[in-house]
C-alpha cells in the first residue's frame, strides 16, 4: 500500500496562466498598430518609514517625517491624497501609513455560528463545522449597508453586511498534515468536505462599536455561508437546456453550489454578484475512456475551456470512502466521466453547471442563489455595475481571467426603474435574465467596438467550421467559442474591471504575461513592451510583460453603446527600470507590479483602489494596495519606446500611455503592504467611507507541504505570530481621527 501523499509544490500551477485560447484572433496588440532606492526597504523591527505595521496585534500609525521617509503627496488642486505612502515591505506584517490602524476583523476558521467553537488551526477542526465558518482565500467583496428595520440602507455608516468570496485554499494548511492522496485518488473524505465548504461566499453582520472599533456579530440572523453544496437555482436563457440535465437536476434547472469565487458585483437593487473564476480545473475526467462517449461538439467545448483534472483543486472527483449514497454523489457530482445510460444518470454535464455569475441576496438568508446564464459563461473574474441612469438600460462589464481571453459587457433588454431598488432577486430576474452580451474588439485607431453574441450574428452561425451553434442558449453556454466566432480581441489576462463614477470610464486589469505569450516582434500599442524584470540576488531573467499594466476605455454613445475610446492608463514597472520600462513614471512611492484588484469609491467620489498579486517583485516588497486618483481616457500623449530581446535585439514600439501620476491632476501613492507571501485582495467601504475593509489573501503560500510540521519553517504566521499557521483574513482600516480613509 502507497504511503499517503500530498501534492509536489512544482505541479500548482495557477490557472490563469495556462490559457485555452488557440484560435487565430488578433491580440489586443495587432488590431492597434496604427494608433529601488534600497533606502526606502523597510528597516527591521516595527520602525517602518512613515507606516503603521499590524502582525498579530492592530497598532496604531506611527513615525513618519524623517529624512528617509517617502515625501507626501503633494497633489494637483481636486481630489486629494491625504497619507503619507508607505515604503516597500518584506515584513510579516501589515503596513499602513502614519495616522491609521489596521485591525483584523475576519480570519479563515473563524466561526459564524452560536455554538460553534473557536477555530483551532492546526487540522483537526470537526468537518462539519466548516459550513458556519470563514471560508479560505478571502477575495472579492461589498459591504451592504444595514437600517434599523434589516433593510439595504446605502448610507448607513455603523451596520451593514459584508458579503465575500472564497476563492480557493491553501490546502498544506488546512489538514493535519496537508492533502492525502493515494495512487491519485483522495481517500479520506473528511478533508475534501473541509475544501467543500472553504469555498464560495460568506456573509456577516459587521457592526461599528461606540469606541470605534469594528466587529463581525457571530450570532447574526443575516450570517449565511454558500458554498459547493448549496442548492442554486439557473435562471435565464439556458436554464433547462439539455446541456445542464444531471443526475441531480433531470430538467436541468437546478445544480449545488459555486467555486473558485474571485471578484464580485453588485446590483442597484442590494444584491451580491459572486463570478465563478477558475471552475474547470475542479472537475475529473478520463480523456483515454470518456472522449469516444463524447461527441465532436462536446469535444470542441471541453478543450476550448481546459475542463479537466487540476491537482491544484484537488481531485474531488476521485474521493472515495464516503459514509453513505449522499454524501458519494456529492463527490461523483465532479466526476465528468460518461458512465450512465443518460446524463441523468451521470455528471457528465456538470461542469456546464459553473462558469456563470451568480446573485444573492445577502437580507433574505433563506433565499436560494440564481446563476444569471445572460451574462454568459468563461472564467469570470467580476462582474461591475456600470453607471446607473432611470430610464436606461443597466450595464455590467466582466473580464475573462486568463491569458488571451476577453472584455465582455451585458446590457439589459429593459431600462432601469428605480422602484425596483427593493426588488431583491425578483428585480434579478427582470434586469438580469433578459440583455444582449457583447465582447470587445479594440481597433487600430485607438477605437473600439462591440460585438454582439448573438446567433445569426458576427459569425456565430449553425455553419462556424470551429463550433456549429444551434440556438441562443447555445451561444451563451459556450461564450468564449462565440467571442473566437465573432473576432474579438485577445487580452493578456483580463481581471478587474472597475468604473470611475465621475467620468465613467471603465478599467480593465491586465496582470501580466510572458515572453512565450507575446515575444519581442509581438508588441503593439497596447501592449508595447517587451523587457527583462531581473529577479533578485541571482538577477533571474523575467522576460516579456511580467509587471503587467491596465487599459481603460470611454463609451462613445453611453453604456449600451456599440463604440468607444482606449488608451493604456497605468504600466506596472520598478521605479529603478528604464525609462522604455516605467513609461508612467513610477517612483519608490508609487512602484508596483502585476494589478489585479481595482475598485472606486462611492463615497470619495474619482479615488481608486489598486491591489496587486504579484510574484515578479517580491524580491523587494510583499504584495500591495495603492490609492490613486485617475483623470480620464486621452489625458496622455503617444509615445515611442525601445524593446530589448534576450539576444540584445532591437525594436521600437509606438503605444498610447495616459498622464503620468502627478500630471493633470492624477496621483498615485502606495498605501499599504501586506505580510509575506500574500496576496492583496478585495476592498469594500462603509457607507460614510470612514472605514474599509480589505482582504488579505493566503499569506505563507509558498510553505512547502514537507515543512507542516515544522513551524519555524513556515512562510509567514499572519495574522495570529508565534508559531501559528497562517490564515487568509479581512481587515479593517480607519483613520485614527475618524475622517474619511484615503483623501
Amino acid at each position: 500500500m502507497n504511503a499517503p501523499t500530498t501534492r509536489p509544490e512544482a505541479v500548482l500551477i495557477d490557472p490563469d496562466d495556462i490559457g485555452y485560447n488557440t484560435t487565430a484572433n488578433p491580440s489586443f496588440s495587432t488590431l492597434i498598430e496604427g494608433r529601488l532606492s534600497r533606502r526606502n526597504l523597510l528597516r527591521g523591527g516595527f520602525a517602518s518609514a512613515g507606516g503603521a505595521m499590524l502582525g498579530s496585534i492592530a497598532l496604531a500609525g506611527c513615525g513618519g517625517g524623517g529624512d528617509d521617509d517617502p515625501a507626501p503627496v503633494q497633489p494637483p488642486a481636486g481630489l486629494k491624497l491625504g497619507f503619507n505612502p508607505v515604503a516597500k515591505s518584506l515584513a510579516d506584517a501589515v503596513v499602513v501609513p502614519a495616522g491609521y490602524t489596521a485591525s483584523v476583523l475576519y480570519r479563515l476558521g473563524d466561526p459564524l455560528a452560536a455554538g460553534v467553537a473557536a477555530y483551532k488551526n492546526d487540522g483537526t477542526d470537526d468537518p462539519t463545522t466548516y459550513d458556519r465558518r470563514a471560508g479560505d482565500h478571502h477575495d472579492g467583496m461589498s459591504w451592504f449597508g444595514l437600517g434599523a428595520g434589516g433593510q439595504w440602507d446605502a448610507k448607513a455608516s455603523g451596520r451593514g453586511l459584508l458579503v465575500m468570496n472564497h476563492e480557493s485554499l491553501t490546502p498544506v494548511f488546512l489538514h493535519p498534515r496537508g492533502r492525502t492522496v493515494v495512487k491519485g485518488q483522495r481517500t479520506e473524505p473528511g478533508e475534501v468536505l473541509r475544501e467543500f465548504y472553504l469555498h464560495g461566499v460568506s456573509v456577516i453582520e459587521t457592526t461599528k462599536g461606540a469606541d470605534g472599533q469594528w466587529s463581525y456579530k457571530q450570532d447574526s440572523a443575516f450570517n449565511r455561508r454558500v458554498h459547493t453544496l448549496t442548492p442554486m437555482e439557473l435562471s435565464g436563457p439556458v436554464r433547462g437546456a439539455e446541456a445542464l440535465k444531471t443526475r441531480y437536476s433531470a430538467n436541468g434547472t437546478r445544480t449545488r453550489g459555486t467555486v473558485n469565487n474571485c471578484a464580485d458585483g453588485t446590483t442597484p437593487w442590494g444584491t451580491y454578484l459572486t463570478c465563478e473564476e477558475n471552475w474547470y480545473g475542479y472537475f475529473f475526467r478520463t480523456p483515454a475512456a470518456d472522449d469516444a462517449k463524447r461527441s465532436p461538439r462536446e469535444l470542441a467545448a471541453i478543450k476550448r475551456y481546459g475542463v479537466g483534472p487540476q491537482e491544484f483543486y484537488g481531485l474531488w472527483g476521485t474521493t472515495q470512502g464516503a459514509a453513505n449514497a449522499d454524501e458519494q454523489d456529492s463527490f461523483d457530482r465532479w466526476n465528468l466521466d460518461v458512465s450512465g445510460e443518460s446524463a441523468v444518470a451521470d455528471y457528465r454535464n456538470a461542469h456546464n453547471t459553473y462558469g456563470w455569475v451568480v446573485e444573492i441576496d445577502p437580507f433574505a438568508p433563506g433565499s436560494t442563489p440564481k446563476k444569471r446564464t445572460a451574462l454568459g459563461r468563461f472564467g469570470h473574474e467580476g462582474a461591475c455595475l456600470g453607471v446607473v441612469e432611470a430610464g436606461k438600460p443597466l450595464v455590467w462589464y466582466m473580464g475573462d481571467d486568463a491569458r488571451n481571453e476577453y472584455v465582455y459587457k451585458y446590457v439589459s433588454n429593459k431600462n432601469w426603474d428605480p422602484k425596483d431598488a427593493t426588488g431583491g432577486l425578483a428585480a434579478g430576474d427582470k434586469y438580469m435574465d433578459d440583455g444582449r452580451l457583447y465582447v470587445a474588439r479594440f481597433q487600430a485607431d485607438g477605437t473600439g467596438e462591440w460585438l454582439e453574441l448573438a446567433l445569426g450574428k458576427n459569425g456565430i452561425t449553425a455553419s462556424n467550421a470551429a463550433y456549429g451553434f444551434t440556438d441562443q442558449a447555445d451561444v451563451l453556454l459556450h461564450a468564449r467559442l462565440a467571442a473566437d466566432a465573432a473576432g474579438a480581441t485577445k487580452m493578456d489576462r483580463p481581471e478587474w474591471t472597475a468604473v470611475n463614477p465621475k467620468t465613467g470610464d471603465v478599467y480593465v486589469t491586465l496582470t501580466n504575461t510572458n515572453a512565450s505569450s507575446r515575444p519581442l516582434d509581438k508588441t503593439d500599442a497596447a501592449n508595447p513592451r517587451f523587457y527583462n524584470d531581473p529577479k533578485g540576488a541571482e538577477q533571474k531573467a523575467q522576460t516579456g510583460n511580467p509587471n503587467g499594466h491596465i487599459v481603460r476605455f470611454a463609451e462613445s454613445a453611453g453604456n449600451a453603446g456599440t463604440a468607444f475610446t482606449w488608451d493604456v492608463y497605468l504600466f506596472g514597472a520598478r521605479s529603478t527600470a528604464g525609462a522604455d520600462v516605467n513609461i508612467s513614471g513610477l517612483t519608490a512611492e508609487n512602484d508596483f507590479s502585476s494589478p489585479d484588484g481595482l475598485w472606486f469609491s462611492q463615497a470619495s467620489a474619482g479615488l481608486a483602489w489598486l491591489q496587486t498579486d504579484d510574484g515578479a517583485y517580491t524580491d523587494v516588497s510583499n504584495c500591495m494596495m495603492l490609492a490613486a486618483v485617475p483623470g480620464k481616457v486621452g489625458d496622455g500623449a503617444r509615445k515611442t519606446i525601445t524593446n530589448t530581446g534576450a539576444d540584445g535585439a532591437k525594436r521600437t514600439q509606438d503605444t498610447i500611455a495616459g498622464a503620468r501620476p502627478g500630471e493633470k491632476g492624477t496621483q498615485l501613492g502606495r498605501f499599504l503592504v501586506g505580510p509575506k507571501g500574500c496576496e492583496i485582495t478585495g476592498i469594500a467601504e462603509s457607507g460614510d467611507g470612514r472605514a474599509i475593509f480589505v482582504n488579505i489573501q493566503h499569506p505563507g503560500e509558498d510553505t512547502k507541504d514537507a515543512d507542516i510540521t515544522d513551524a519555524t519553517r513556515f512562510q509567514s504566521h499572519w495574522p495570529d505570530g508565534g508559531s501559528a499557521r497562517p490564515r487568509s483574513a479581512t481587515i479593517v482600516i480607519t483613520r485614527n481621527d475618524g475622517g474619511v480613509v484615503g483623501v
